[in-house]
């Protein structure tokens, strides 16, 4: 992020402040509170040579917006890598709504890299961005998490889901969604910055995974059509050895 668009949303983040909050307040009591999916938490695609995927993240890796995990993030990013490597998958979740990097980092990380992975995917920001951490926090804690995972399972690729883009939240009211969407941007360019170390690859979100239609009934979640666009791009950056 440019100097003068921190410097705009600093502003606008102080500026609005009483605002922001009433605002988020608001969103907070009246947004639909979804469950995450349901089901095994582990789960596989047939095929020769299973690659061993693990997820880690925020309530879009807990399934928050679908009914199963095979709908949600994991299980169809194991169904689109198992499509595009031509092998099977066997899959893990380790997800928890309302965790951020820090958290992951210190809660679910350790228990997660008591099997062996051959992928570790990590989908976090969302909750990050609402708690208004800085970029330079955040990347911190993403690069100790990729770290901590590599100092478990060895040198293993890592796949760094972007900062969904919270300026296409329908759930979020302006100028609440703006300052989200600038604070969202400003910490995907810091974790974008990790792509620099080898094995390590980040992968925007596109765009028309926050097309509206595609969201779950809380306005702030894919729905499964969502989560399979997204899975369909997150596939197409994993770059294996």
């Amino acid at each position: 992020m440019s100097t003068s668009r921190a410097a705009l949303t600093l502003a606008a983040t102080v500026g609005l402040a009483p605002v922001l909050v009433a605002q988020g307040l608001h969103v907070r009591r009246t947004t639909p509170r979804l469950p995450g999916a349901s089901g095994p938490l582990r789960g596989s695609v047939p095929g020769p040579g299973p690659l061993r995927l693990l997820v880690i993240g925020e309530s879009t890796v807990d399934g928050v917006g679908a009914e199963t995990h095979e709908e949600a993030l994991t299980g169809q990013l194991a169904a689109a890598l198992a499509r595009r490597l031509g092998r099977g998958i066997d899959w893990r979740v380790a997800g928890r709504t309302g965790a951020n990097a820090r958290t992951v980092r210190t809660e679910l990380l350790g228990e997660a890299c008591r099997e062996r992975a051959d992928l570790v995917v990590v989908a976090l920001g969302v909750n990050d961005t609402i708690e208004m951490r800085s970029p330079a926090r955040y990347r911190r804690d993403l690069l100790e998490l990729v770290v901590t995972a590599r100092r478990a399972l060895g040198p293993v690729p890592v796949l760094l889901a972007g900062v969904p883009p919270l300026a296409a939240f329908p759930s979020l009211p302006q100028p609440l969604r703006l300052v989200l969407g600038l604070r969202g941007e400003a910490l995907d360019a810091a974790a974008a910055t990790l792509a620099e170390l080898p094995g390590v690859t980040h992968c925007p979100v596109p765009r028309e995974v926050v097309d509206p239609e595609l969201f779950a009934a809380d306005g702030f979640h894919p729905g499964p059509a969502g989560y399979r666009l997204w899975a369909d791009k997150l596939a197409e950056a994993v770059a294996l050895g």
